[in-house]
């Protein structure tokens, strides 16, 4: 569909702090010419025009581009108001009003934006009006078929048919509790495979006195059972002095039933001073342990069974006492990975860092430790894809420990190429995987089929291997970490509150595959 330029600011939605369930684009088919600097003069050469003409065709020409093709906007789709206006999500409850928004729109706009075309200079209105170049003189014939523009590839065209988007007012996080729309929000149709026939979210847990449900989210098959690590709690103890006069319990939750379970309180046991991330690890689980004024920081392995004995794993780097470390994972060769930042110096408990914030690979059968990764805000979440090809690492630079949030930070997702070379493995190849549009994504897993989740601040974010954002499952006030448990079924962790997804069975936490 072709358009005419903006005529007033109005029309042209070139910033927008919404959501967008897929990327900014344009409602025509004329894209910007890319092949040339914004103001650089024209390259075009014109024979048998003199030097004045030239300069002035060329700033005319100029002039018609930059004005006419080079700005790109937000589709204008009318919400139920008319308005226009919304914050570009989908409901997983939506289908009804698909249909008719479908056939409100004009037969050639798709719902994939119209691929890039090169500019063509020239008269006439065929040379005028923007199209792609092929070489062998057929435009698009003999493109391959990964190149054919979108408009030709009715896959890309079919976008949540079964829950169209709802062009919303003002974007919210949604309550669970309330009936309309479902807190499932669909980017792309692959979301509704990992939800399955009958998705659901539920509170299972709600404690005002403290934030219980902060970190790690280690669930034990063989008991059963879940741990998780609080956020900072006021003690008073005289043994509290070193940290602040905080602490850090761990929750343990026994399930004989998806509703059905028992809680008990863990003190952080001896060595063990303020936990935060944990994973599986032989018969029992790791934990971080960022440490305090006087005792070292490190990991720390404790069983999962009564009495809950704790190991000192690792607490320092070749004689340098860590920072904080924040999260960890085991390789399947044995190997623990962990992040470091510096979180425990912020808040007060951690003496000043004598390390950068990096993330460490430690091989406790030889006792090697060593830097795999270094550049990072803050590292945070770590996570291997199930192939152990690549691992992802989240920086949440965006919040600092003393709370302050600055939007220009990182709020991001790198992924990693896993290079093994005289039978150690490396991080290579970093790229930004995918940046949170809403908080910062703090814990981070893979399912089976290597789709990425991570917890940010309005719910868990699902991207699939290729960074595409797929889906959200929002949760009210956010969601720092999550933990798969068996058959679909994963844990994310509010502060105060304790919910539950039901997934479909098949979706599965890479870790366990259970």
């Amino acid at each position: 569909m072709l358009f005419k330029p903006a005529t007033s600011l109005s029309d042209w939605n070139l910033f927008s702090s919404s959501s967008l369930p897929r990327s900014l684009w344009r409602t025509d088919d004329n894209p910007p010419n890319h092949d040339h600097d914004q103001f650089a003069p024209s390259p075009w050469k014109w024979r048998g025009v003199s030097r004045a003409p030239r300069l002035s065709i060329s700033i005319a020409l100029y002039t018609h581009i930059s004005m006419s093709h080079h700005l790109w906007h937000r589709p204008r789709t009318a919400d139920a108001d008319g308005t226009g206006h919304g914050n570009h999500k989908v409901s997983f409850s939506d289908s009804s009003k698909s249909s008719k928004r479908d056939s409100s729109r004009h037969s050639t706009n798709t719902s994939r934006p119209s691929s890039p075309r090169l500019l063509s200079p020239g008269g006439n209105k065929d040379r005028d009006r923007p199209r792609l170049l092929s070489p062998g003189g057929n435009k698009d014939r003999d493109r391959p078929r990964s190149q054919q523009p979108w408009s030709d590839n009715r896959a890309w065209q079919r976008v949540n048919r079964q829950s169209e988007a709802l062009w919303q007012e003002s974007p919210s996080v949604l309550s669970p509790a309330s009936p309309q729309p479902r807190p499932f929000l669909i980017y792309h149709d692959s979301f509704l495979n990992l939800l399955g026939p009958s998705p659901s979210l539920s509170l299972l847990i709600s404690d005002p006195r403290a934030p219980y449900f902060h970190e790690a989210g280690v669930f034990h098959p063989a008991t059963n059972t879940l741990f998780i690590t609080s956020n900072q709690i006021p003690d008073t103890s005289p043994d509290a002095v070193t940290t602040q006069n905080k602490t850090i319990v761990i929750t343990k939750i026994e399930f004989f039933s998806p509703t059905d379970f028992t809680r008990d309180k863990v003190r952080c046991p001896e060595r063990n001073y303020m936990a935060n991330g944990g994973t599986n690890f032989r018969d029992g689980l790791i934990l971080c342990a960022q440490g305090s004024l006087r005792e070292p920081s490190g990991l720390i392995y404790m069983e999962a069974k009564r009495p809950h004995k704790a190991v000192t794993l690792l607490n320092n780097y070749h004689g340098r006492p860590f920072n904080s470390p924040n999260d960890v994972v085991v390789h399947s060769d044995g190997s623990i990975w962990f992040t470091d930042p510096i979180y425990g110096y912020e808040q007060g408990f951690r003496p000043k860092p004598q390390l950068p914030q990096h993330v460490y690979r430690f091989d406790p059968s030889t006792g090697d430790i060593r830097v795999v990764a270094d550049g990072f805000g803050r590292p945070n979440g770590i996570c291997f894809a199930p192939d152990e090809e690549t691992c992802y690492i989240t920086d949440t630079d965006f919040i600092h420990g003393d709370g302050t949030k600055v939007h220009s930070r990182a709020a991001t997702i790198y992924a990693y190429s896993v290079y093994w070379t005289n039978d150690q493995p490396y991080l290579t190849n970093r790229r930004v995987f995918a940046y949170a549009d809403t908080g910062a994504p703090d814990g981070i897993k893979c399912d089976v089929f290597g789709n990425v989740y991570a917890g940010c601040g309005d719910g868990i974010n699902v991207w699939n291997s290729g960074g595409m954002l797929v889906g959200k499952i929002l949760i009210e006030g956010g969601c720092a970490n999550f933990c798969f448990g068996r058959n679909g079924e994963m844990w994310c962790f509010g502060e105060h509150k304790l919910w539950r997804v039901k997934l479909g069975d098949e979706t599965r936490g890479a870790l366990l595959g259970v």
